[in-house]
């Protein structure tokens, strides 16, 4: 998963992207308003940590433009901003939830994956998809009940696809989610990676799990 921290204090913004990376999110860290702004319209998050106390750019004013511009992101407001009315502001204009500073990082890492969670229409921790089940907090998947052993990418990208059943999902889609900004685009690694996956559920299920759609991109 994706996740873009718009934070203008770099010391935090830093402990944020480390804490959250080493949790397996892909991170990229801007510290003004507006070029947050830029990174949530070019690049497809699966989150974003929104601070409202920016140099260049209210907080505010970026969550009320993303929205005005249909970006669905969720956006989790961070700031020391801990008025009601603030809060009630923030909300009502589209963030998907509010942590007031200092806060607790397994509490955020808590509260971005709950809204992720949300966003992708799930209630519950694990993924189901008919006898395949993925749990990303464990970073466990198994099928009927048999543990299958995938690297670190295997799992992001069947995680992603997962999270997205039963749509089809293009090579595209799946490289914004899984890689940060500094991916190349032209490179052949994600296909590697979707190979050597579809022949590991293959293996461990005995059928097609994961297929592809030439020319569209590939579904559970």
């Amino acid at each position: 998963m994706r996740i873009l921290i718009i934070e203008d204090d770099i010391e935090l913004g830093e402990s944020l992207k480390k804490f959250l990376t080493n949790n397996k999110f892909y991170v990229d860290l801007s510290t003004l308003g507006e070029d947050g702004q830029e990174k949530a319209q070019i690049n497809k998050y699966d989150c974003i940590l929104l601070d409202l106390n920016l140099p260049d750019k209210d907080g505010i004013d970026v969550l009320k433009h993303l929205r005005e511009e249909d970006i669905l992101v969720p956006i989790i407001i961070i700031t020391a901003r801990d008025e009601i009315k603030e809060r009630a502001l923030g909300l009502d204009l589209g963030a998907d939830d509010y942590l007031v500073k200092p806060f607790d990082l397994i509490e955020l890492r808590a509260r971005v994956n709950a809204t992720i969670r949300r966003f992708y229409g799930r209630v519950n921790p694990e993924i189901k998809v008919n006898k395949l089940i993925i749990n990303p907090k464990t970073r466990i998947v198994s099928y009927e009940s048999n543990e299958i052993s995938l690297s670190a990418k295997e799992f992001d990208i069947l995680e992603y696809i997962a999270n997205r059943h039963p749509e089809v999902v293009s090579s595209e889609d799946i490289a914004e989610h899984v890689y940060d900004e500094f991916f190349d685009p032209f490179s052949s690694v994600l296909r590697v990676h979707i190979s050597n996956l579809k022949k590991k559920l293959k293996l461990s299920s005995g059928e097609e799990l994961l297929i592809t759609l030439k020319g569209k991109g590939y579904k559970l």
